[in-house]
């Protein structure tokens, strides 16, 4: 007879799927390889409706799936309560009341060996679940984030920035106590945890899809390209940087792909000479492909990036910041270019333009580097280890 698999609940603040933000892509990534080991059940919360067809994708890899929508209204009020709160508005956005006593009773029913709580944003719903062992991914270290975006913050939301980086400061380590098992994607950012015992934090790095070692037959059209969610604030600052810091005084082409860019971004981005937008493309690998070298200036972020990986897995050279590469570690002027000014971009992307044989030495280290180094098997074989 058969020997059932353990039973592992595992809880999201978005539906996993489509892979467009970088929570959802890890969450996806642990479910497919956990599912190996585990009956993996999902409680995912969602303020966005669910097609049919991103929930036929996501119960192709799990045992079950609860759907749990969250309201429009309800997310408004529980905003407003955050004022009067010492928890991060982040938490508040993801907590319903009436979720947190559904999620309950599915708990009842399911009756789990192990919960999975992705972001700290769904620790609420679990953290007083004590009939079997937890584990917390913080993925990154958020209040660093936060830290970072308000010191760039204008004056008149610099108060609400800090405000939320103190709350977030102060979650994490309250937070940490109320799970057996702690996770994150980079030791540079398991550090910015404020708890005495931080040091048992787990770093589990993000991987690669397969998929992403096998070139689209796409011709280089432009000079440059950034990819990335565009209503995630490090990457339109990103874009700000690259519009008005970069181009203007460069005759680089550009290529800008990503989901969700806001008006702001298009109407400026339209502005632009030689610079053109990809929205919600249906390959990203296609975008990636149709520039020379990827770029990605990146001051204000956290963890590890996906877009490098999946970059330097296709073979397309890149340049990022100092701040980006710690956390990946890979070895400047052999995988990749580290440029930290406007100043060292423009000359750094000039090299490799004009420089064929350079493009294709850093290419050719880059995708190895990748391969050797990022795979969602062995990431998530660590975690499994980590547990017995």
């Amino acid at each position: 007879m058969k020997k059932s698999l353990p039973k592992l609940v595992f809880i999201t603040s978005r539906f996993p799927y489509p892979l467009e933000k970088g929570d959802k892509l890890r969450a996806f990534f642990f479910i497919k390889e956990l599912s190996k080991n585990y009956e993996v059940v999902l409680i995912s919360l969602s303020d966005k409706k669910i097609e049919t067809r991103q929930l036929q994708k996501i119960e192709e890899i799990c045992a079950k799936v609860y759907y749990l929508q969250l309201n429009r209204v309800t997310i408004f009020l529980n905003m407003l309560l955050g004022f009067f709160s010492s928890k991060p508005f982040q938490v508040h956005y993801f907590y319903s009341y009436f979720k947190h006593l559904q999620i309950t009773k599915i708990l009842e029913k399911e009756i789990p060996d192990h919960i999975f709580c992705q972001l700290i944003r769904v620790s609420e719903y679990v953290k007083n679940y004590h009939e079997c062992p937890k584990t917390i991914d913080y993925m990154d270290a958020l209040s660093k984030g936060m830290e970072r975006r308000k010191e760039i913050a204008p004056l008149t939301k610099k108060w609400l920035f800090t405000m939320e980086y103190n709350r977030l400061l102060n979650y994490e380590r309250l937070v940490f106590d109320y799970f057996e098992h702690k996770l994150m994607i980079s030791e540079q950012d398991s550090k910015y945890v404020l708890h005495d015992q931080k040091k048992s934090i787990k770093v589990i790095p993000n991987g690669i899809d397969d998929s992403f070692f096998i070139k689209p037959n796409v011709n280089p059209q432009f000079d440059i390209v950034f990819v990335g969610n565009l209503s995630y604030a490090p990457n339109i600052d990103a874009v700000e940087y690259l519009l008005t810091k970069i181009l203007p005084v460069t005759n680089f082409t550009c290529l800008i792909s990503g989901a969700s860019p806001s008006k702001y971004l298009r109407n400026k981005i339209s502005k632009m000479k030689n610079v053109s937008l990809w929205a919600d493309v249906e390959d990203i690998k296609v975008s990636y492909c149709s520039a020379r070298v990827f770029i990605a200036p990146l001051f204000i972020g956290t963890g590890l990036q996906n877009k490098l990986l999946e970059a330097m897995s296709l073979g397309v050279p890149c340049i990022t910041t100092t701040l980006v590469n710690n956390s990946l570690q890979a070895k400047d002027g052999v995988h990749l270019e580290i440029a930290n000014s406007s100043s060292e971009f423009i000359q750094k992307i000039s090299n490799l333009l004009f420089n064929e044989e350079k493009r294709l030495a850093i290419a050719t280290e880059a995708t190895a580097f990748i391969k050797e180094n990022y795979s969602w098997e062995k990431s998530i074989r660590l975690y499994i280890d980590s547990m017995n």
